[in-house]
């Protein structure tokens, strides 16, 4: 679709949907996903960096300030819900936290700048920039925090006791290994699963309601749904943010129990 083009709602709508794209079918890479993530978290590497290199004893800066503040908010939710001893589950719970932040940010920017940009100036033909509206992204994520439960499972538990959580449990008779196996391997596979459609369910949501607001109403009145929609999704961005952080102190800490 060339700039200027007339649309009609639904192409509107449809196109704002398409992802940047390399490859067909299973084995495509949505380019537009990895890019603005990657973008944002080197971004968040980069602000945290200048600030801690610029910290100060005397009277903190407000950008300091801030992120003093984030820092002590994510310590005390780790302290509060994992009773463990890491020195990983606490950054960890930070990367994610700023990092989801970041990307879910991303839906508040104008909808058609960064895709009209790109198309003009690098002859882009579509562009979505809220990676966390990427299912791909979101799973992968959770991906990463299912490899961590089974590392810290296996580490702390040892391979003995972790197979034995999954096979005598809840039934503790031999006779029931297999149902045991089939309910507790849902419940561990369930946990990236819900972690990840989680975030991408309310993001992909949201940003919909913006483009179906961008694509229904005329330009002068989309201001009227269109800021209050902004203004309400600022909670939702850092609520999701909040919840993946959670969920993930909270699965590696039951991942971290010995029993």
């Amino acid at each position: 679709m060339s700039i200027g083009e007339v649309f009609t709602p639904q192409e509107y709508i449809g196109h704002h949907l398409m992802q940047l794209q390399v490859g067909t079918g299973f084995w495509s890479i949505n380019i537009d996903s990895i890019f603005f993530s990657l973008i944002l978290g080197i971004l968040f590497l980069v602000i945290f960096y200048i600030v801690a290199k610029n910290a100060t004893n005397g009277v903190p800066s407000k950008a300091q300030t801030a992120v003093e503040l984030v820092i002590e908010f994510v310590d005390r939710s780790v302290r509060n819900m994992h009773h463990g001893q890491s020195q990983v589950i606490a950054p960890l719970a930070l990367t994610i936290f700023i990092w989801v932040f970041l990307m879910n940010l991303m839906d508040l920017l104008p909808i058609d700048l960064l895709p009209t940009i790109g198309e003009y100036y690098l002859g882009l033909p579509a562009l979505r920039v809220v990676p966390t509206a990427d299912v791909n992204v979101t799973i992968s994520m959770a991906l990463g925090v299912f490899v961590l439960i089974i590392f810290y499972s296996i580490n702390i538990k040892g391979i003995g006791i972790f197979v034995k959580e999954l096979t005598m449990q809840p039934f503790k008779h031999p006779i029931f290994i297999p149902i045991n196996l089939i309910l507790e391997g849902v419940s561990l596979l369930s946990k990236p699963v819900s972690l990840g459609l989680r975030l991408f369910g309310n993001m992909y949501a949201g940003d919909l309601i913006f483009i179906l607001i961008s694509g229904l109403l005329p330009w002068w009145s989309q201001w009227i749904l269109s800021l209050p929609w902004a203004i309400f999704h600022v909670l939702i961005i850092t609520l999701q943010a909040f919840l993946f952080m959670v969920l993930t102190i909270l699965y590696l800490s039951m991942a971290s129990e010995e029993h």
